[in-house]
């Protein structure tokens, strides 16, 4: 038996309550910056001076790309605090499984038509209720929604990295 190491495996607790605190901090994060996109948006609409279509489109993915992560770091961060977890690797894993939970929130949201408040970013998870049936044939139509399948993938994957940094910043631990 030299050099074999008997050990028992012990799986790692999940705190649910601080997943689900987490998740829907991470909600509610989203939507405040998804007001806020459409607030900024709608201010460069207004405004007197002409608006350029290219930089509303700049904006938007900057607001799309940085709510995602932001509202997904609060999310995780939220979530260790709560469970006061002090160790990185059972951090990140709630963190993952905080944005595990916020992305199935988000698609039961998009199901009733409530991701439309949350920006651009959110809206490839439910495609237009006239496209649900069949395949776009007007071209244009296809390329719009594959920009916002697109995005969503970005602001998804963003918001992947955005939980598990929040949630190993929470717990205190260097890497």
């Amino acid at each position: 038996m030299d050099g074999i190491r008997d050990y028992e495996w012990r799986a790692w607790p999940v705190a649910w309550s601080g997943v689900w605190v987490g998740a829907l901090a991470a909600l509610a994060v989203g939507l405040i910056i998804g007001l806020i996109g459409y607030a900024v948006g709608a201010h460069e609409v207004a405004s007197p001076r002409p608006t350029d279509a290219g930089k509303l489109r700049m904006i938007a993915t900057a607001f799309n790309i940085a709510g995602a992560f932001f509202a997904f770091v609060v999310g995780g961060w939220a979530a260790v605090r709560i469970a006061g977890i002090q160790r990185a690797e059972p951090a990140m894993l709630h963190g993952g499984i905080v944005w595990l939970v916020g992305v199935a929130l988000l698609v039961a949201l998009a199901g009733i038509g409530a991701t439309t408040y949350y920006g651009s970013w959110w809206s490839g998870l439910a495609p237009p209720p006239a496209t649900r049936a069949a395949v776009p044939v007007d071209p244009e139509v296809a390329r719009v929604m594959r920009n916002m399948a697109f995005g969503t993938v970005v602001g998804l994957l963003t918001g992947l990295v955005g939980a598990v940094l929040g949630a190993w910043m929470a717990s205190g631990e260097p890497m």
